[in-house]
């Protein structure tokens, strides 16, 4: 089906996990929307977020999305119940990947960097019960961060004082994992790893959430066969200048780590 996969975020942090998309799933059409009129959704009220969820939903469908990827864990956090209930196309959302840290901690302590908003849903206080009982988990909301991300500032001195500020408590508590749980965490990467050396193991979601892209599309027989080149569409509610840079500098850095011919371009 050459329909195209829907992203949204608050902002640019949902592109961590649309590159981990478009790596999986070379072949298939993209758009990206940006919620950054409307950055930060962390501190938000639920009832807003999920108005605006289904406002980005509603233009997604229009253009005939197949599938739609919230990619950010608040809006997955305060909407995505919502969403399932009101439309007919399949969603993949995001959730904090405690399980896998709590599975394969040696210490006994996982942190996990969320925003206040994921830290409150549904889906993230039910895998703390399931999986994580037998860990001490600690909670950092990462206030600040996101707003960060959205400058590109994400190896400024003022994200790395926040986030030595909030990774080394965890540190000093013993954790050797670290959940991001957030989409535009990913973007501070180097950053933490100068905090975190070998101490700690950083969990990004956004791998495993491609995975589930792959496997939805395959089981509902939505997967692109026609040959086309892909194309990746971005839009935005505020500054779209920022999507399309982060967007562009993701697409070079693949291009950096995969073999030629392994990458579509961006129209």
């Amino acid at each position: 089906m050459t329909t195209p996969i829907g992203f949204f975020d608050s902002g640019v942090g949902g592109l961590s996990v649309w590159r981990e998309g478009v790596q999986w799933l070379p072949a298939e059409h993209t758009i990206y929307y940006a919620d950054n009129a409307y950055c930060p959704y962390g501190a938000k009220a639920p009832d807003e977020i999920i108005a605006r969820s289904m406002h980005i939903v509603d233009f997604l469908l229009k253009h005939e999305c197949k599938l739609i990827v919230v990619a950010c864990n608040t809006a997955t956090a305060a909407a995505i119940d919502c969403l399932r209930a009101r439309y007919a196309v399949p969603f993949v959302g995001m959730g904090p990947a405690v399980k896998p840290a709590a599975q394969h901690s040696v210490s006994g302590v996982v942190g996990v960097l969320a925003t206040r908003g994921t830290f409150k849903g549904r889906f993230y206080h039910e895998t703390l019960a399931q999986f994580a009982a037998d860990v001490q988990v600690i909670e950092q909301p990462g206030d600040g961060l996101v707003e960060l991300a959205e400058a590109g500032l994400t190896d400024s001195d003022e994200a790395r004082a926040l986030l030595q500020q909030y990774i080394q408590p965890m540190l000093d508590a013993g954790a050797d994992y670290l959940v991001l749980g957030c989409t535009h965490y990913p973007f501070f990467l180097p950053a933490i790893a100068r905090i975190t050396g070998d101490r700690m193991t950083v969990i990004d979601p956004a791998p495993a959430v491609a995975q589930r892209i792959k496997f939805l599309l395959t089981q509902h027989n939505l997967l692109n066969t026609s040959g086309d080149e892909a194309r990746h569409e971005f839009f935005s509610s505020g500054d779209l200048k920022m999507v399309r840079e982060t967007a562009k500098w993701l697409m070079e850095s693949m291009s950096r780590t995969e073999k030629p011919g392994d990458r579509d371009s961006m129209s």
